[in-house]
């Protein structure tokens, strides 16, 4: 067996930043929807796929997949959001095993009402502190780090 090939102390500390970061952003985007639109994260999350379908639905399996939620997460937070009026779950015409999930108009409105505020957060934390050229080389770093994640899988 090969010696494992550890981190060096600069990537030790870039790999914790990223840790940090990673942490810190969500914690900050999840506590700004509830604040000012009372969905949490997994309701945005489910709500702006839908929003952007075609007809505002979605296969079940098409959702879990857009999100990268189990099954079972999935079908208990679209229960949560049923009893809140946001989505609807119906019967898929071509497959009876399978189902549907609609956005509501108030989950539609729900999500049109949270996006301004949203946006605004990713782009005051994510890209006002980078200068253009920045963004540009933070997107080429993410594209080769996902295509090495992709690979690897």
């Amino acid at each position: 067996m090969s010696e494992p090939r550890w981190l060096t102390p600069d990537q030790a500390e870039v790999w914790a930043k990223y840790r940090r970061v990673r942490r810190e952003l969500q914690r900050a985007q999840e506590q700004q929807l509830l604040r000012d639109s009372g969905l949490s994260a997994a309701d945005y999350a489910l709500l702006a796929p839908l929003s952007e379908s075609a007809d505002g639905v979605l296969r079940a399996r098409e959702l879990g997949s857009e999100v990268d939620w189990e099954r079972s997460r999935l079908s208990h937070q679209i229960s949560r959001m049923e009893k809140r009026g946001l989505v609807t779950r119906e019967a898929c015409v071509d497959d009876a095993r399978g189902s549907m999930v609609r956005i509501t108009e108030k989950g539609r409105d729900a999500i049109e009402a949270a996006a301004p505020a949203h946006v605004e957060t990713v782009r005051r934390l994510v890209f006002d502190p980078l200068a253009p050229d920045e963004i540009r080389v933070f997107g080429d770093v993410l594209d080769r780090i996902l295509g090495a994640v992709e690979e690897n899988s």
